[in-house]
């Protein structure tokens, strides 16, 4: 059993757990890892490794990026690393599904206004140089490993599908789109509205390079309310 560590150390569990703005509570447990018995984890001692890892992209790529340059930054032992994440590919994945459990769908009144609000949500987060580093690495090397490629789609894309599933709910309540009356349908046009807002924002800032102004936003949210409140 390792060492206890001492008062104050990030790995240590009595650290001050300081929640990262925008997040709801402590990081997400890295995906299919039990639980271990004994000790607590510490949440600070996860933030700093999920931190450490997204800055060690940034600087030295996919290729570049090893557990002992993440625990060395993180300010942790690797065993403390390999305890929380058993191989590179479930740290970086974490690392980057942790920057999008920011984004909230808001309930502003309107479909309208919820779109436009997400859109530039999303729009910022990918304007921080540390998401594009690491969403741009993770997605050349999912194109070469298939299991990545799952787990990305598990650990991030599925999530935030949530968004949308809250923005109709909330839609529907108000009486500005129909209740669903078939739940396969439902799946299906949630995956299609996540995929055009994910894929047009990501193309347009990480692709084009282009910027995401209010303008841009309002234009893209009537085209796609078009089809969503036709009829």
């Amino acid at each position: 059993m390792p060492a206890a560590q001492p008062p104050g150390t990030p790995d240590s569990p009595e650290s001050p757990d300081r929640t990262c703005p925008g997040r709801a509570g402590p990081p997400r447990e890295p995906a299919g890892t039990a639980r271990a018995k004994g000790r607590p984890r510490s949440a600070a001692a996860d933030r700093a490794i999920l931190d450490a890892t997204r800055e060690t992209l940034a600087e030295l790529g996919w290729g570049g990026l090893t557990m002992g340059h993440v625990a060395s930054r993180a300010g942790v032992a690797k065993t403390t690393l390999y305890r929380r994440w058993p191989s590179k590919n479930e740290l970086v994945v974490d690392a980057v599904a942790s920057l999008f459990d920011e984004l909230v769908m808001p309930d502003l009144g309107s479909l309208r206004s919820d779109i436009e609000a997400v859109v530039a949500q999303f729009a910022d987060l990918l304007a921080r140089p540390e998401t594009q580093a690491a969403l741009l690495a993770l997605f050349a090397e999912g194109t070469r490993d298939r299991q990545l490629r799952r787990r990305i789609r598990e650990s991030i894309v599925d999530p935030q599908k949530r968004l949308v599933r809250q923005g109709r709910a909330a839609a529907q309540a108000r009486g500005e789109l129909d209740a669903d009356t078939d739940d396969t349908a439902a799946r299906e046009e949630v995956d299609i509205i996540f995929d055009t807002i994910a894929g047009t924002v990501e193309h347009r800032v990480l692709v084009s390079g282009e910027p995401i102004t209010p303008e841009w936003t309002r234009r893209f949210t009537d085209l796609l309310l078009g089809p969503l409140t036709a009829g």
